[in-house]
């Protein structure tokens, strides 16, 4: 679609009786803004930080293997940015093929030791979120297809690494699995998948409403995982005709649940990783009208979750025990209009407290609660919207967070006393007004800082925090290449 413009420019330049119609100025214009990258954004990544910081990864154009979209995974140093090729695109050819795996998306074990790599992804909906996955050995170089030999291609869905390493747990076909990465044993940990009951994956309007797509949780020890259950029967049938895949044009039925009718029946379980029955959490309302929008784990042996009301203006925090489903409320949130579900609850203080966004006062602002809810205590008061947060400097007693307080359009990096004293702290520059955007570093020492206004191109960039400090920029490369300078 960007060469029309141009191509048309170009052919009525061409044209004599109309070529005096478009003065070369305009003609010049469309030229560097669809045919150079003058206004492109910069190409950089998916990265990966390592070692807390210490170092990132990313994905450059192989200099091993010529041609067909090859890529390296690159190692850099984040103080020094000393590079090095962590894994070749040669590494990533399996046995008996000689064109190396397409990286759609990557993962590093804990210690490091093995990747795991996604490929031949297929759109879901909206995203690319069903395909293959291999792990790569970094000790041995092996390289290994996930699934067994009896999965269709492009089959697995959000398949990762156990919190040891030795373990990868993925959805097959609506149901969950486990594989052992020593000898490629697979574990089936559900049964019963069909086109109305589905586990560790949500329905369309899950993914719709919430963004929860990913619907299983390792625990933190790797024995267990914790998964949502979709049971779609009842809610109705909506029809999509595709006109644009195929000569003839046909349909897909999905359950789709119009307002005022039934929703998905969506439960919760825990299942061992090695097997075995499932122990459903008891919640005590309504699997229909209510919705359970966030599940993780808060320790071995306990599980923090989100519950919704069905016009969504109230929220429950709850704990649920790993190995009863004993539940209780620890927090609720009402509103008279409408609540967003919060992403941003962490726990601090080795689980005795966790992080949490409200609105409550009026304005969206981060409050440290108490395990069992009863202390709330205000970390950004003001007069403004916190939009996300960005990080915690647990150790140095920082809450950094992404607002505007002074013009809406626009997004800064700040960071405050995590107990609520003290004036925030504007982190990103004062002399670049525009939208700013960080990926931290584990240790809060680093960050990726992407930067852009309404006439500046995404401009990313290593900063070391807290002083924002520039330590290197991506300098602008043809769309092959994403190497940053050393």
């Amino acid at each position: 679609m960007r060469r029309v413009p141009l191509l048309l420019a170009a052919a009525l330049a061409a044209t004599p009786a109309l070529s005096g119609q478009i003065p070369a100025a305009a003609t010049e214009m469309l030229r560097r803004i669809y045919g150079s990258r003058d206004f492109a954004p910069d190409r950089f990544g998916p990265a990966r930080w390592i070692e807390r910081g210490a170092a990132y990864t990313t994905v450059e154009p192989s200099e091993a293997v010529r041609g067909g979209g090859a890529s390296d995974i690159v190692r850099y140093e984040t103080a020094t940015g000393a590079r090095s090729v962590l894994v070749s695109a040669r590494r990533l050819i399996p046995a008996g093929d000689s064109v190396p795996l397409d990286i759609d998306d990557y993962g590093w074990s804990a210690d490091g030791a093995q990747l795991l790599l996604f490929t031949n992804s297929q759109r879901v909906w909206r995203q690319n979120t069903r395909g293959d996955y291999w792990v790569l050995n970094r000790t041995t170089w092996a390289l290994r297809q996930l699934g067994g030999r009896d999965a269709p291609a492009s089959s697995l869905m959000y398949a990762k690494f156990s919190p040891q390493g030795d373990r990868v747990a993925y959805v097959r076909q609506g149901d969950l699995y486990v594989e052992r990465v020593s000898d490629g044993k697979i574990t089936r940990l559900t049964v019963g998948a069909d086109s109305l009951h589905v586990n560790g994956m949500s329905d369309w309007v899950y993914e719709e409403e919430f963004d929860l797509r990913d619907g299983f949780r390792w625990s933190p020890d790797g024995t267990k995982l914790a998964y949502w259950h979709f049971d779609m029967t009842g809610v109705r049938t909506f029809t999509l005709i595709n006109n644009t895949d195929s000569l003839y044009p046909f349909t897909t039925p999905i359950q789709y649940p119009k307002a005022g009718m039934p929703n998905s029946a969506v439960t919760a379980g825990v299942v061992g990783a090695d097997g075995g029955p499932t122990t459903w959490l008891r919640l005590d309302d309504d699997a229909r009208d209510n919705y359970l929008p966030r599940m993780e784990w808060a320790g071995p042996k306990e599980l923090v979750l989100q519950r919704m009301n069905r016009l969504q203006n109230t929220d429950r925090v709850l704990l649920a025990d790993a190995a009863t489903g004993a539940v209780r409320t620890v927090l609720t949130e009402r509103d008279s209009a409408w609540l967003d579900v919060v992403d941003d609850l962490q726990w601090l203080g080795g689980g005795t407290r966790f992080l949490w966004v409200s609105e409550r006062d009026g304005w969206r602002h981060v409050y440290l609660v108490s395990r069992d809810g009863k202390t709330v205590q205000p970390v950004t008061p003001g007069p403004f919207d916190v939009i996300a947060v960005a990080a915690v400097d647990e150790a140095g007693g920082w809450l950094y967070y992404i607002a505007s307080p002074d013009n809406a359009t626009q997004r800064y990096l700040f960071r405050t006393r995590l107990d609520g004293t003290g004036r925030p702290e504007r982190v990103s520059p004062a002399r670049q007004s525009g939208t700013h955007g960080y990926d931290v570093s584990p240790d809060v020492r680093w960050a990726l800082h992407n930067y852009s206004t309404f006439d500046t191109p995404p401009v990313v960039e290593l900063v070391r925090l807290p002083g924002h400090q520039v330590v290197r920029r991506s300098r602008r490369t043809p769309p092959s290449a994403t190497r940053w300078p050393r």
